[in-house]
């Protein structure tokens, strides 16, 4: 990474916090929207937004909340939740956004861990949800209830707090104080193998990611986006508060999931950011629509994914697209890849970026031929998201991208991957409300990921370190890779690799509960619940193709030798995913134990993948 790119980032994020930034919106872009809803639609302007957070910010004052506080958010995306965050972060206190599908011991365990002194829910559902955990806080002061009608000991409503007196001068005292090292935000990562853990992040680290993203993707001021993630998503913290608040951008907040669509074709957002399941939901519902077009719109789509291909690759190994190809690809962008784009609401976008968890590159090579060139991103919440990045400049397919300016990334003699830089967090909160380091001496901290450099600085993500196969023959084999090859199919929502200790790899497989139907009545099956489906001979034999092509890009040791399909999905409220949809490989494993022994054993009947 160019040297001097790092020392300008670094001179441009010195001295910045959130509430000078924040005041600078108020005063230079006050009259521009700053937060949308889609339903209903209403806009904050970047002047009223702030007028909010400082009323609401004097509110909390009035309840006790000071610097170092923390104060949890079970609230769902909406503009009260931006609020609240901010105010708290203008008294130096911490605000801590909880995941609405914790359960309830994994919410008590946050809410003593945090030892928060403030707690704002939504309605009587969050309220009740978190009983036991209020009743784990017994420095616990208040409540603030979003729905006026609830009452009772300690609730306040978020209506009284917003209403508090303004007070321009101790607001402004109190922010002005605040210092770029401070926290800023406190995260609670998904725990996939364990209890949570409370990464702390400061002004500095997630102003440095504002900066880099600016230095090393061109996008517009004021640009455009839709939020539809919690906000407990270290991805949509960055692009939906800090880097709005960085670019004065504006947000427009899709607080249902399933509407999401309907989100960005009105919005028509310049960046979108897509955990890989998104990506192969839209890849998945763009090929079942073509699958039941006119043989000529097929054909249409095709030749010119082919084109937009081409250009593609040969960006991706940074040499010219030729006149003739350009022109070629200009007309088929015209005329077939950028209305279909716009079905997506993903025309205008300029980054389209994905990351949190593995993308298959046939999911890639698909977005590409219509026009999205994907770009993979990959950082934990301990490195204030993105440690490593693609650019629409300098990519590599199935890679990562380099990493960040300013940073430093090595790969261990086991393949852990090492970073350190200003993207690294604080460190994690302890139960008394200290912060522990998350690096060794030298300022490294081991990430748990395992990958490779190529001699272009490109990182690969090969596993998790903690995830290794590791056969009874001896063989070391990155589930990850077997798992990607098999989400490639459009049928496969979710699959586990199996085969720690064991002779041979097996797979657990769920199906794709919105394609998957609609491709069973396209063969004429009549039941096409998942449960009909996980037994039923065409879709085994359709699953079975799946493995067998997987298994050809693999080695012999890393081939599936049996799968089962199982009858149900999987989401973070049925436990096996986590609120980022990762993979709890544990939880997996402990609940399908009788069918992971069966594929072993024999003692089941299941399709084999040869």
């Amino acid at each position: 990474m160019d040297p001097s790119l790092a020392r300008r980032c670094a001179d441009t994020a010195r001295g910045l916090t959130v509430p000078a930034l924040l005041h600078r919106n108020a005063t230079e872009s006050g009259d521009l929207p700053a937060l949308s809803t889609l339903d209903p639609p209403g806009t904050l302007t970047w002047r009223e937004l702030r007028d909010r957070v400082a009323r609401f910010s004097r509110g909390l004052a009035g309840l006790g909340l000071g610097a170092g506080d923390r104060m949890l958010i079970l609230m769902s995306s909406r503009p009260e939740h931006w609020i609240a965050d901010l105010a708290a972060v203008h008294l130096g206190a911490i605000p801590s956004t909880v995941y609405a599908t914790l359960a309830p011991s994994q919410l008590t365990y946050v809410a003593r861990h945090s030892g928060a002194k403030i707690v704002v829910v939504e309605g009587e559902a969050e309220l009740a949800r978190c009983a036991e955990a209020l009743a784990a806080l017994p420095q616990l002061e208040h409540v603030i209830v979003l729905d006026d009608a609830l009452t009772g000991d300690r609730l306040v409503s978020f209506r009284e707090v917003a209403a508090h007196p303004a007070d321009p001068e101790a607001f402004d005292n109190q922010w002005r104080d605040i210092r770029p090292e401070q926290p800023v935000t406190l995260l609670y990562t998904s725990g996939t193998t364990g209890d949570p853990k409370g990464v702390v992040l400061t002004h500095h680290n997630v102003i440095y990611q504002c900066v880099v993203l600016e230095a090393t993707v061109e996008m517009p001021d004021h640009a455009a986006s839709v939020a539809y993630l919690p906000l407990a998503h270290i991805a949509e913290r960055m692009l939906s508060v800090y880097n709005a608040i960085y670019r004065a951008g504006h947000v427009t907040i899709c607080r249902d999931p399933a509407r999401l669509l309907a989100g960005l074709v009105s919005v028509r957002p310049v960046t979108f950011f897509g955990v890989p399941r998104i990506w192969e939901k839209m890849v998945a519902g763009i090929q079942a629509q073509l699958a039941g077009a006119d043989p000529a719109v097929r054909t249409a789509v095709e030749t010119s994914r082919e084109v937009a291909l081409q250009a593609y690759r040969l960006r991706g190994a940074e040499q010219p697209v030729p006149p003739e190809l350009q022109t070629r690809l200009d007309v088929a962008d015209t005329r077939v890849l950028r209305p279909l784009r716009a079905k997506l609401g993903l025309d205008n976008v300029v980054w389209p970026g994905s990351g949190a968890a593995p993308i298959p590159v046939e999911v890639l090579l698909y977005l590409a031929g219509i026009g999205i060139d994907v770009l993979e991103v990959w950082g934990m919440t301990e490195t204030t998201g993105t440690a490593t990045i693609n650019t629409p400049e300098h990519f590599r397919t199935g890679t990562v991208g380099r990493v960040n300016a300013g940073m430093e990334l090595r790969i261990a003699e086991d393949g852990e991957i090492l970073v350190r830089g200003p993207l690294v967090c604080a460190g994690y909160l302890q139960p008394d409300g200290s912060v522990a380091p998350v690096t060794d001496a030298a300022g490294w901290l081991a990430t748990g990921d395992v990958g490779t450099l190529d001699a272009d600085g490109f990182l690969t993500i090969t596993d998790r370190k903690k995830e290794l196969i590791i056969s009874s023959g001896g063989k070391n084999i990155a589930p990850a890779q077997i798992e990607n090859l098999l989400r490639a199919h459009p049928l496969i929502a979710q699959a586990v690799a199996v085969g720690d200790r064991r002779p041979y790899v097996t797979a657990l497989i769920v199906l794709d509960d919105e394609t998957t139907p609609s491709w069973a009545a396209r063969q004429g099956i009549t039941d096409t619940s998942l449960p009909a489906l996980s037994v039923n001979p065409a879709l085994l034999a359709e699953i079975t193709m799946a493995v067998a092509a997987a298994n050809g890009r693999l080695s012999r040791p890393e081939q599936v030798k049996r799968f089962h399909v199982l009858p149900h999905g999987w989401t973070p409220e049925s436990g096996e995913l986590t609120p980022t949809l990762k993979l709890r490989r544990r939880v997996v494993h402990d609940r399908y134990a009788e069918a992971i022994g069966d594929l072993y054993a024999g003692e089941q009947q299941v399709a084999s993948a040869g």
